[in-house]
């Protein structure tokens, strides 16, 4: 079987599988991933009773590689889009305030209790490290389907969609110094200057500098095509080469590591630096491109989550294999769970009473920030793929973890975003009444 044949076959059943969500009132995302596990699932039952004459599980695996990490470059470059510096501005600090102290409260408090299970269970101290990091993400795409399918708007939404857009970003930086420490304890080596600050430092300013060069220079080359087709072609190309450049240089080493350069934050650059680099009266015609590629990469993201699906049965193969404990990973699991929600909700909660907001967003402003999908599947996907995680298994106890979290969010997220909105007041009634209007006209 080749790669294009297995991609059609994969797009065919995603498709069908947002038929069958559309029933259960379920987002796509869900079925994307059930499908992957459904795929995998017959791709392992068939090498077994072949003899892996066919190779179908290592096919899959090969595409996920490729498919991830094409799909994470144009993931972070939408996230880059939202760092307009007029934005940051008009938002102004107590936004910024807000959207940190939730990111790192969940980072610590996944990174506090995991490293005491790990120690516990015997389980390698990177999982908890990667896995803090992890649990910044959030998914924007799920909190603004609702926001859209429901009509809301209010205070709550104002505040919502622009913490849920840093959020991500805030994420991704943490996330590449968290890798960096994690590789020096997953491969033993001596923790010095060198491995826990230079090293890290060099992969984090080495992939934003790549990231805004690209970002230069696509903003000047596009100054020389008129077409909105050529101005798509060119932001596809320069988001491909940043991955692609992130790639190569990871063949690099420094006293004796290997480099770890982020596609992550490399296409994020390139976004944000596209972006606040256009011309005011030019920015309609950049925001209209981003519109255009957004409506290119669909099938991308489609087989993205499938093949993130199919990724998990793989991984649990492969950890079945090497003799790590279902039931450990369980553990793990259920306190990442807990703890990430714990702290994305404890951290809005007191942001937000720091800010002094209204009551209903301090409520609920942490429930809606809870559905997580894509950038935290990619950032396990990239840790999977690290010769770095392979050797102790973390890789896999990582994207398993991951994967299964985000069939519980994407389950539960959008249902408890609807219920937030609506108890803040900000989904109108049958006569398209905001609750939370009528009580600001009687004064309460």
């Amino acid at each position: 079987m080749n790669f294009v044949l297995i991609i059609g076959l994969l797009l065919i059943f995603g498709l069908i599988s947002t038929r069958v969500m559309k029933i259960f009132k379920l987002p796509n995302v869900t079925g994307y991933l059930i499908i992957g596990l459904i795929v995998a699932l017959g791709c392992v039952l068939t090498d077994a009773l072949t003899d892996n004459f066919f190779g179908l599980t290592e096919e899959l695996n090969g595409l996920n590689e490729f498919v991830s990490s094409i799909a994470l470059g144009f993931i972070a470059l939408s996230i880059g889009e939202e760092f307009k510096l007029s934005k940051i501005k008009k938002y102004g600090s107590k936004i910024i305030s807000i959207t940190f102290l939730q990111a790192l409260l969940a980072v610590f408090l996944v990174d506090a209790l995991l490293a005491g299970l790990c120690i516990l269970l015997n389980v390698p101290l990177e999982v908890s490290l990667c896995l803090g990091a992890i649990a910044a993400a959030t998914a924007p795409a799920a909190t603004i389907m609702v926001i859209n399918q429901y009509k809301a708007k209010g205070p709550l939404v104002d505040l919502l969609l622009p913490v849920v857009a840093f959020d991500d970003a805030i994420g991704l930086v943490v996330f590449a110094i968290s890798v960096a420490i994690s590789k020096v304890i997953a491969t033993n080596t001596p923790i010095t200057i060198v491995s826990v600050l230079l090293l890290p430092l060099l992969e984090i300013v080495g992939s934003l500098g790549v990231g805004f060069i690209l970002g230069y220079f696509m903003h000047l080359m596009i100054k020389f095509f008129k077409s909105r087709n050529n101005h798509v072609v060119l932001i596809i190309a320069f988001t491909t080469l940043g991955v692609g450049i992130c790639a190569s240089l990871n063949q690099l080493q420094i006293d004796g590591e290997t480099l770890e350069f982020s596609n992550l934050l490399c296409c994020m650059m390139i976004g944000a630096t596209y972006i606040n680099m256009v011309k005011e009266d030019e920015k309609d015609i950049a925001e209209r491109d981003f519109g255009l590629v957004d409506r290119w990469t669909p099938f991308l993201f489609m087989l993205f989550f499938v093949l993130s699906g199919a990724h998990l049965v793989t991984s649990a193969k492969a950890m079945i294999e090497t003799g790590v404990s279902l039931g450990i990973v369980a553990i793990i699991f259920v306190g990442y769970l807990v703890m990430r929600s714990f702290g994305k909700y404890i951290g809005a909660y007191l942001g937000c009473k720091w800010t002094k907001r209204s009551k209903e967003i301090t409520r609920y402003l942490g429930i809606t920030l809870l559905p997580q999908a894509g950038v935290a599947i990619g950032m396990a996907n990239q840790i999977s793929g690290m010769e770095a995680f392979k050797a102790s298994g973390s890789g896999n106890i990582i994207i398993t973890v991951v994967l299964c979290a985000t069939l519980i969010y994407e389950l539960v997220g959008p249902l408890l975003t609807k219920w937030s909105l609506s108890r803040a007041g900000e989904i109108p009634d049958e006569n398209g009444v905001y609750p939370y209007e009528a009580k600001e006209n009687k004064g309460e």
